[in-house]
């Protein structure tokens, strides 16, 4: 169970559903309704197909390249601890926006659910980096099991987050966005040390 926990609070930090829906709720300003439903729609089951891939084929990829799981654990831990800190301090990252140029596209394009939505906002670099650490973890098929419950979990919630974007944005405005991400980043930049010392701990063969 903890295990879970630990997984879901960091996977939901990072792809982050609310502050997601902030920005989809500002991008699909004066869509229809039922257009911004099939966004939401699209988008979402895009992202779980890239995260998904990565889910199954980390461990496989990580071997093609040489990488240790140690080493990944170590960088994957840095990485999100970076993340952490631009959430705590409610400023975007390159790990889950877009840049000036991608937004000035996005604001011009109709259908928004491939780009920027499903990447890279939903399955970007640090929603990958996640996925990869989660199924590095090892264990027996239980805790597999555990993480695919958590990925799909917090894809269903991204999901249900999206289609009521519009009631969200107006019941928290970006002040309450920022304020859950704020918190919501505390976690994630513990978890991440954590991820950084298991890391160093199997590394050295320091034990528990």
């Amino acid at each position: 169970m903890e295990h879970y926990l630990s997984n879901f609070i960091t996977l939901f930090s990072v792809v982050d559903p609310i502050g997601v829906a902030w920005l989809f709720a500002a991008m699909t300003h004066g869509t229809a309704r039922e257009e911004q439903r099939k966004m939401a729609l699209t988008a979402t089951f895009l992202a779980s197909i890239i995260l998904l891939v990565f889910f199954f084929s980390g461990t496989r990829l990580l071997d093609w390249f040489g990488i240790t799981i140690p080493a990944f654990r170590i960088a994957g831990g840095v990485l999100l601890f970076m993340l952490a800190i631009e959430m705590v301090f409610a400023r975007q990252s390159g790990l889950r926006s877009t840049t000036r140029g991608e937004r000035d596209e996005a604001t011009q394009k109709q259908d928004i659910s491939v780009f920027p939505l499903a990447f890279p906002l939903l399955a970007g670099p640090g929603a990958i980096t996640t996925v990869l650490l989660m199924t590095s973890s090892g264990g027996a098929g239980g805790i597999f099991m555990e993480s695919l419950l958590v990925l799909l979990a917090v894809i269903s919630i991204t999901l249900l987050v999206l289609l009521s974007a519009p009631l969200l944005v107006r019941s928290l405005g970006e002040t309450g966005a920022n304020v859950i991400s704020r918190i919501l980043g505390l976690l994630l930049a513990a978890l991440a040390i954590q991820y950084v010392v298991d890391g160093i701990k199997t590394s050295f063969n320091l034990g528990a």
